[in-house]
């Protein structure tokens, strides 16, 4: 049991990337799912399936690597957990944050699920700020 389910995806990701493992296997959860989409989307990883385990079902999120065999190099650089359970971090519509001056993404928890930072100023809407992903 972890008291924090977000950053443990985060640190199973940030350690197979570390590694140059192919993929990473995470346990399941709704807040995960919407996690792994964005980073899809976004490009990050390559895909994600969920598995149909007993007693919990667990997310495989395939890596996304580019260059050659022996050159090759993640496209996630970094991840950082910037909301905690002992410190949440919120965030109006005009404050959300750019990564590397937009080459990174804010993920946020909103109203409406959870998106993109450049999709919530889209939207206009604030929300929880989860990480940042570059």
């Amino acid at each position: 049991m972890t008291n924090d389910p977000i950053a443990d995806m985060l640190t199973r990701i940030r350690n197979a990337v570390i590694a140059g493992h192919p993929a990473v296997v995470v346990p399941s959860s709704k807040i995960k799912l919407a996690l792994a989409k964005s980073l899809k989307d976004e490009g990050y990883i390559e895909d994600f399936t969920v598995g149909d385990e007993q007693p919990a079902p667990m997310i495989n999120i395939t890596l996304k690597y580019w260059g050659e065999r022996r050159t090759r190099r993640s496209v996630i650089t970094n991840l950082q957990r910037v909301s905690k359970p002992g410190r949440r971090i919120y965030v109006g519509k005009d404050e959300i944050p750019w990564v590397l001056s937009g080459m990174g993404i804010a993920i946020l928890s909103t109203s409406q699920g959870v998106m993109t930072g450049q999709q919530a100023r889209r939207r206009s809407i604030g929300g929880e700020v989860l990480c940042y992903v570059w």
